[in-house]
């Protein structure tokens, strides 16, 4: 029976801790130089409705080092970008590949890709959730503490309550971390979500009361793709919401910072905090290859 991976949801907590530690299993052998042949034969194909630099790179060289091959599938070079219904898209793609990444807008898009696919869909983001990123980042975190340490950190989103800070809300939900996040009246994450996280996810208006002892400061862009319209407003909005020196002086004195790039340097991070040797961001970028790499063996593989 075929699995989705739409949202870190779709893993339970042992899966997910067993993910991660494949993830580091195989970034040990590609340090080696050992190849993988695990998906040798499989075809990925991956339509990409947003731009895209990291989620693209990763599953694309991800596939070739398994011994797989992977297809990219853009809406001007498609008959997506002509209107062809996503349910028909999902069941002739199906019958060419062995799994398929999307990464859309809405993410009803991509339930609907999944419904109607033979083959298991990767959710390589939705305005919704961004779960291959927070697989990315627990990795990171995981790296630098230790697998066993993570339900010991407090957690700190500093930000927009995006499809990062769902994510991030799941993932606290799942290995029972404690996380804190901190954006403006009005750019909240997903509340059903808030629910079923239950204590483990705290709710602040003030970015100093998540930095606050923090471990683990992170943060994404304020306008994400599609809300340029809001640009403006967002600045206005999120003012002193800015990973700098100061909030970072309020954190744990070895608080690490992660940012899911691509950066806006000046406004939800400053080049200091980013290029410092607290700055995990360029092992968390490379982290994404590595946990979709496990991820990709567990869905395609035998």
């Amino acid at each position: 029976m075929k699995r989705d991976f739409l949202t870190l949801s779709d893993l339970g907590a042992a899966e997910l801790q067993a993910l991660l530690i494949r993830a580091s299993e195989l970034k040990r052998e590609r340090t080696q130089g050992q190849r993988g042949h695990s998906l040798t034969g499989k075809t990925l194909g991956m339509i990409f409705e947003k731009a895209s630099t990291r989620t693209r790179v990763s599953f694309d060289v991800g596939m070739y080092e398994l011994g797989g091959h992977a297809v990219h599938l853009a809406p001007d070079g498609t008959q997506i970008g002509r209107g062809e219904l996503m349910r028909d898209t999902a069941r002739v793609l199906g019958g060419y590949c062995h799994g398929i990444v999307i990464r859309t807008f809405a993410h009803t898009i991509a339930e609907e890709l999944a419904h109607f696919s033979p083959v298991p869909v990767i959710n390589g983001l939705t305005d919704l959730h961004h779960p291959c990123q927070v697989l990315a980042d627990l990795l990171t975190i995981a790296e630098h503490v230790g697998f066993t340490a993570l339900q010991q950190l407090r957690f700190a989103w500093i930000g927009d309550g995006n499809n990062m800070a769902n994510s991030w809300i799941e993932a606290a939900a799942l290995l029972g971390l404690e996380l804190v996040i901190a954006c403006p009246e009005g750019y909240d994450p997903a509340p059903d979500l808030r629910l079923r996280a239950g204590s483990h996810v705290h709710l602040a208006r003030d970015p100093r009361e998540a930095a606050r002892n923090a471990d683990v400061l992170s943060t994404d862009v304020w306008t994400s793709m599609g809300d340029e319209a809001e640009a403006a407003a967002r600045r206005r909005a999120f003012r002193g919401f800015c990973i700098d020196e100061l909030l970072l002086q309020l954190a744990h004195p070895e608080a690490v910072v992660l940012h899911c790039l691509p950066a806006h340097r000046g406004e939800e991070i400053t080049d200091e905090v980013l290029e410092s040797p607290r700055s995990l961001v360029w092992a968390q970028a490379e982290n994404r290859l590595h946990v979709q790499k496990a991820l990709l063996e567990r869905l395609l593989g035998h």
